[in-house]
């Protein structure tokens, strides 16, 4: 039997435990249950493992990226400071939790399937990059409590489930309202900025036109591409950052900056302007490696979960990725990015003058990726109930939960909290924040607390689900009146079409008449 035990534990030491085998073991199961050829099944299972890899290789430039800026923000400003980015916070974690975050991730999609078949919640997510990020963001902050390997992973594979269903629900009405169907639903954890979005509209738009009856520079457009939109944002960052720091700390100490990243130190001040910039541009380059790899995966991933999901829960409604509103208001996702990332300013500005000094919160400096996907966003749903001031307002605050949300959740991610960089978007704040908490009661009462949280959110979404979404509210529906109209607000210019909603495996939706053009990619 001696041979037995020798299999068994090299199964589980040098492949089940190594998260990107594993990514590739389940993706194979699930391309079998679809009846795919073999060749189909090896080629998805190697995809899977490789995107997985490139995952690692990205985190490891982010990581190298961020050192320098982390020196220049505390030489500034005296505070730590960080740039909420999901890929390389994922990224950056699956060195020491990645098999965990892959068991927890596969246990949470099976939680989701059983409560989308058995309750009212009647959603599948695929999203397949944000059940990463939120299964990542659970194995980290229940990690950090003390808690067991089992109890990480069957903890937070029931809140993963639970999210998974749930946050769809609450954002419904009104994407109901957006879309004008009831045809899918929104899968992506910036819901609370949604949510609260089309609540500020409904509040100050009553009779504020769409922003689709105005017209926008197109030269703002390229800010569409993420890779682009990163490296820009972190250029600026840098070069900002660069100054001050040049300016406070004196040349001597500021052209060290660099060396601690396994740079040279700088020469002169040019030099040393110029490294920042590179420093910058790298740093978009580890997130685009990061999306490479985590659309690999999902590629393949995604339509196994797909398949699987339609033969559990027939007649579900696919919870797709925040660029599936896009194209109802293209107006509205450009001016919710703009309005966004200045509540994100005014945040920062709070954070450095109260927050930090008060109460020890960390800067949270805003990135122009979250800001755009989740910004543009909050900007078409505040649109679909409040007209331009809606996508303004909403955005706005939208922006700020982005901000104080991270830095509240920067106080339970433990040694993670001081990588320079964080989740960024609401929903992974406030869960995490939430739980983090609750687990330091520690042992057994903390699971309960946690749990008890989970369960609080589910039986809310049920409500929600049972006495909102299905008596037809439409959140909207005063503004309409209002207006004369019988039709959501920025619906009527848009030109008939198709829609597809992250990468091409995902699947194909056919909104109503009045639909525009594909959106970008995922984020």
């Amino acid at each position: 039997m001696g041979w037995l035990v020798a299999v068994a534990k090299f199964l589980v030491n040098e492949i089940l435990s190594e998260p990107a085998y594993l990514i590739g073991i389940i993706t194979a199961v699930g391309l079998i249950a679809l009846r795919r050829t073999t060749g189909q099944i090896v080629g998805g299972a190697i995809k899977a493992t490789l995107g997985f890899l490139l995952i690692g290789a990205g985190a490891g430039l982010v990581t190298g990226s961020l050192a320098p800026l982390g020196t220049m923000i505390q030489g500034a400003t005296g505070a730590h400071g960080v740039i909420p980015t999901n890929e390389a916070i994922v990224g950056i974690a699956q060195d020491r939790f990645g098999s965990r975050v892959a068991w927890l991730m596969i246990l949470g999609f099976v939680v989701s399937l059983l409560l989308a078949r058995f309750t009212p919640l009647r959603y599948v997510f695929l999203t397949g990059h944000h059940m990463l990020f939120m299964a990542t963001l659970l194995t980290v902050v229940l990690a950090g409590t003390g808690q067991s390997t089992f109890a990480v992973v069957a903890v937070g594979g029931v809140l993963l489930g639970i999210m998974l269903v749930a946050m769809p629900a609450f954002a419904h009405p009104w994407t109901k309202r957006v879309t004008g169907s009831n045809t899918v639903a929104i899968g992506h954890f910036g819901t609370a900025g949604y949510v609260v979005a089309g609540a500020a509209g409904k509040v100050v738009g009553k009779r504020s036109r769409s922003t689709e009856e105005m017209k926008l520079p197109e030269g703002l457009r390229f800010l569409r591409d993420s890779m682009v939109a990163t490296a820009l944002s972190m250029l600026l960052i840098y070069l900002v950052m660069a100054v001050v720091f040049l300016a406070k700390a004196g040349k001597e100490q500021a052209f060290k900056a660099f060396a601690g990243a396994g740079g040279a130190p700088a020469t002169d001040v040019g030099n040393y302007l110029m490294q920042s910039v590179m420093q910058g541009l790298r740093f978009g380059i580890a997130v685009a490696v990061i999306l490479f790899g985590v659309r690999t995966i999902l590629g393949e991933l995604v339509p196994a979960f797909q398949g699987i999901a339609e033969k559990v829960v027939p007649g579900a409604l696919p919870a797709l990725d925040a660029p599936i509103v896009f194209p109802y208001a293209q107006n509205a996702v450009l001016i919710g990015f703009l309005a966004s990332f200045t509540g994100g300013l005014v945040s920062l500005g709070l954070l450095t003058w109260i927050f930090n000094p008060a109460f020890g919160l960390a800067l949270v400096l805003p990135g122009l990726v979250p800001h755009f996907f989740t910004g543009g966003a909050a900007g078409v749903y505040g649109n679909s109930t409040g007209g331009r001031r809606g996508a303004v307002v909403g955005a706005f605050l939208n922006g700020v939960l982005i901000t104080f949300l991270p830095a509240l959740l920067l106080k339970v991610l433990g040694a993670f909290g001081d990588q320079n960089t964080t989740f960024g978007d609401a929903d992974f704040g406030w869960l995490g924040a939430l739980i983090g908490n609750a687990g330091k009661a520690g042992g057994a009462p903390g699971l309960v607390i946690i749990l008890l949280i989970g369960f609080a959110v589910l039986g809310a979404a049920i409500v929600m689900q049972k006495r909102v979404v299905e008596t037809g509210w439409d959140p909207g529906a005063a503004r309409d009146a209002a207006l004369g109209r019988e039709t959501a607000p920025g619906r009527e210019a848009a030109p008939a079409g198709e829609t597809t909603a992250g990468p091409a495996s995902y699947p194909k939706i056919a909104p109503p008449a009045g639909a525009p053009a594909p959106p970008p990619p995922p984020r």
